[in-house]
């Protein structure tokens, strides 16, 4: 047991320093290009944050493990939306600019509202749906490079960082690419042993995927989040959060069904019901219009929207865990 305690702790500080480096490498490059943080947080800082669920849920579509692969997509929403937003939130609530939350957020709704569709009424994913969320990624890419390229000007009031001696942009892109690694290997380190031990107490595949794995993968979001408060950059955070979430259906979910179709898990059931259908997909829209529609509105988040989603998310773990 000393090995896995080990690699434990050892993937914790790669998340750490790994964070640091991206957050440093993310927000100096979205200052050199003059880039709201916003939109660089929900697309190449989310990119980076998002590959320990693609890895995941690639290699267990691989293995034709579909408790996995969908648990690990939904569970990360669930746990990005009210645990880590809900503690930048909660922590530092603060204005947000509605004209570089929208796109991310409706492409998100969009996406999520399809999957559920089809999770309701066919029950199962098929590979054409799994390239077309893939065709989504690469249109969402070109329309947020198209509007950070048009709107240069919403970076104007972001950035009101201190202009002596800006590092060279080679160290910027280094430290990008070295923090992604470290966040990469840490989580897989945490994921990796976390599951052992939940499938050693006999939990079913769907519940580690919603709960161990989608904790272990989303670690990097909160580990991006807490440093990015500590740096005072919370619309990075934000950013973030948003963009890994729209990943999670449309690059993760994409890859995972594309690699493997596969069926909704039914292995937990409420009174003969599919437990996902009637929880797990309707909490993942509620939670993310609890977070979305105040600020879309008033340009603000409030603490109690962070209050009310560490609420919904400690309710989730219970009931997967005890009911």
């Amino acid at each position: 047991m000393l090995v896995p305690v080990l690699l434990f702790l050892l993937g914790f500080a790669l998340l750490i320093k790994g964070g640091d480096w991206f957050v440093d490498g993310s927000v100096g490059i979205a200052h050199r290009f003059h880039l709201p943080e916003l939109l660089i947080g929900a697309t190449v800082v989310s990119i980076g944050t998002t590959l320990p669920e693609v890895m995941v849920s690639s290699q267990a579509a691989l293995e034709a493990n579909a408790g996995i692969s969908y648990g690990n997509a939904i569970g990360s929403i669930i746990c990005n939306t009210s645990l880590i937003a809900a503690l930048t939130v909660a922590i530092r609530p603060g204005r947000v600019d509605p004209k570089t939350f929208r796109l991310p957020t409706a492409f998100f709704f969009l996406a999520a509202l399809s999957y559920a569709l089809v999770a309701w009424t066919a029950g199962r994913f098929t590979r054409w749906m799994g390239v077309a969320y893939l065709c989504v990624f690469v249109g969402y890419m070109i329309l947020s490079t198209v509007q950070m390229k048009k709107n240069p000007e919403l970076a104007a009031e972001e950035d009101e960082e201190e202009q002596s001696g800006p590092k060279p942009l080679w160290r910027e892109l280094l430290a990008l690419v070295v923090g992604a690694a470290a966040i990469a290997l840490g989580a897989r380190f945490l994921v990796d042993n976390g599951t052992l031990i939940a499938a050693a107490l006999g939990v079913p595949d769907s519940v580690i995927g919603l709960t161990m794995v989608a904790l272990g993968t989303s670690l990097p979001e909160l580990i991006t989040a807490i440093t990015s408060l500590a740096k005072g950059h919370g619309a990075l955070s934000l950013g973030n959060v948003i963009g890994a979430n729209l990943f999670n259906i449309i690059l993760v979910s994409g890859m995972a069904i594309t690699i493997s179709p596969f069926a909704v898990p039914a292995e937990k059931t409420i009174a003969g019901f599919n437990s996902s259908l009637i929880v797990d997909l309707p909490l993942m829209l509620a939670v993310m219009m609890i977070l979305c529609l105040p600020p879309l509105r008033s340009g603000k988040m409030g603490r109690w929207q962070g209050v009310l989603l560490l609420c919904a998310y400690a309710a989730f773990t219970i009931y997967q865990f005890v009911s």
